[in-house]
């Protein structure tokens, strides 16, 4: 549903506006449990069949965008319990940060089904197949006994009318490490063993049962507080506030919100492209047989998850957003700095006790909206500021699947020009996990292996509010507007090191 605005996007952008005008009033914060009768307002159900578990699934989502955790269901309590605590300037999250409403969650069957395609022809080789004897003909048509099918879909291959159909659990599908199963009475679990935090469920959810905790309370209360906070935008930024919202206007909007300035994190990309140029020269093939990208979270925690003797070939060096806070702070010593992207998994990344000092807030792109929409400042009527300056062609393609492996290449093409560095990029952990499995079995050695968790690469991600192709080619025409092509022509940059 990626690029679909749906009842169920409307309704998350709603919240994420409510509590940012929460924020900014400030007072009795009690007045939360008002606000689901605002954004479910009327007596009847729009979505559900009834008006009072569409409020209580808002209910909970606010508690989510606030960072509060879910409520008992069990148990009586109000919206509100927590909400002061939170009131502050500085609170990380609290495992877990994806987390499942399960009243919300409509306990999506897992099987084959037979549809109205079925011809009831004479072969029936969904019969013949069928190594469990699950499917048989009734009145003319074939039949599943979901007791004895086993899910092997071999009755679906066979049929020449593909009119068997695989019914599957959209957030179990649009999981790339198999995280999610089905609870004691059908809802949708997550197993946080295996969770790396992407959100591909979060946004595949048709039922809007799936959301993330959110900083948006706590960066208002910051700004509010007199903190000199930093807005750090990843580099899939471009496009994602609307097709006439040129970086110059997103920053000029970005101040009428109360930031002291905003810095491209693709300037953190060039610095992390040129180190791992170095230890891609330097470990590749010489210590190690290939070495994988670090920027995306969810890719490099899924590698060491699930393939730990890779552990190591995991490049080391700092990702974008850490080496663009560390920048910012080292300017600004006694700032505050909030990562706006297009991604969750950052949050996890920053809550990191390493990290923590280094980024203090993080929010995605359409929690900001939240905050523009709560402020009611009209992005279209913005007078440009100076444009954003100092980020390479190279380090603003990172937003795409690809631009990381080629950033890096076209570093070495430079520094090396007699090494030739073969790449491979996967979007999506399923794909990832493939492509570790070739590595594993020796495909892909003196390899730099690129991973990007989100289809499409960070374009893609659970936070964006534009199609991955529109995003893209926003990207594309955003690099060619680089006075820099490659990180070595950035004269800013610093050895990280030095941060």
């Amino acid at each position: 549903m990626r690029g679909i605005h749906t009842s169920v996007t409307d309704i998350r952008r709603k919240v994420f506006t409510e509590v940012a005008r929460l924020a900014y009033e400030g007072g009795d914060f009690s007045r939360i449990e008002e606000l689901p009768f605002k954004i479910i307002p009327g007596e009847l159900a729009s979505y559900r069949e009834s008006i009072f578990l569409e409020r209580a699934i808002v209910g909970e989502r606010l508690r989510l965008s606030i960072g509060l955790p879910l409520r008992t269901i069990s148990e009586n309590s109000p919206i509100s319990q927590g909400i002061n605590k939170s009131a502050i300037s500085e609170k990380y999250y609290d495992a877990p940060l994806v987390n499942i409403i399960k009243f919300a969650c409509n306990a999506c069957p897992d099987k084959f089904v037979v549809s109205d395609g079925c011809q009831g022809c004479l072969a029936h080789p969904c019969v013949e197949v069928c190594p469990k004897g699950a499917v048989s003909i009734i009145h003319g048509k074939s039949f599943i006994d979901q007791e004895k099918c086993i899910k092997c879909g071999k009755c679906r291959n066979a049929c020449q009318y593909s009119a068997i159909l695989k019914m599957e659990r959209p957030c179990a599908k649009a999981c790339g490490v198999d995280a999610i199963s089905s609870d004691e009475f059908g809802r949708a679990e997550i197993d946080y063993d295996k969770c790396v935090s992407c959100g591909m469920c979060i946004v595949n959810c048709p039922f809007g049962a799936i959301s993330d905790k959110g900083q948006i309370f706590q960066l208002i209360h910051a700004i509010k507080g007199g903190e000199k906070v930093y807005a750090a935008v990843a580099p899939a930024f471009v496009s994602q506030f609307g097709k006439n919202i040129t970086p110059a206007k997103l920053k000029a909007a970005m101040k009428l919100l109360g930031f002291e300035d905003v810095i491209e994190v693709a300037t953190g990309a060039d610095l992390c492209t040129i180190e791992e140029a170095k230890d891609f020269l330097e470990k590749v093939p010489a210590e190690q047989p290939f070495m994988g990208t670090s920027c995306c979270p969810s890719w490099s925690v899924m590698a060491k998850k699930f393939f730990p003797e890779f552990e190591s070939y995991i490049s080391m060096t700092l990702t974008p957003m850490v080496l663009t806070g560390r920048l910012i702070k080292k300017e600004h010593p006694d700032c505050k700095v909030v990562f706006i992207g297009p991604c969750c998994a950052k949050k996890l990344e920053a809550s990191r006790k390493s990290v923590r000092s280094d980024i203090d807030f993080v929010l995605t792109f359409e929690e900001i909206m939240g905050m523009f929409e709560a402020k009611e400042i009209d992005l279209k009527k913005i007078k440009e500021e100076s444009p954003l300056t100092g980020a390479s062609a190279s380090g603003r393609g990172f937003a795409t699947s690809g631009g990381v492996a080629q950033a890096v290449v076209d570093c070495i093409k430079i520094t090396n020009p007699e090494i030739e560095v073969k790449t491979v990029a996967a979007q999506g952990l399923a794909d990832c996990r493939k492509m570790l499995m070739l590595a594993k079995a020796g495909k892909y050695n003196g390899y730099l292996l690129e991973g990007m968790g989100c289809p499409g690469g960070c374009v893609g991600g659970a936070g964006t509010m534009q199609p991955v192709t529109t995003a893209t080619n926003a990207i594309n025409n955003y690099k060619k507007s680089s006075a820099k092509q490659c990180p070595l022509d950035n004269d800013l940059l610093i050895d990280e090191n030095e941060l």
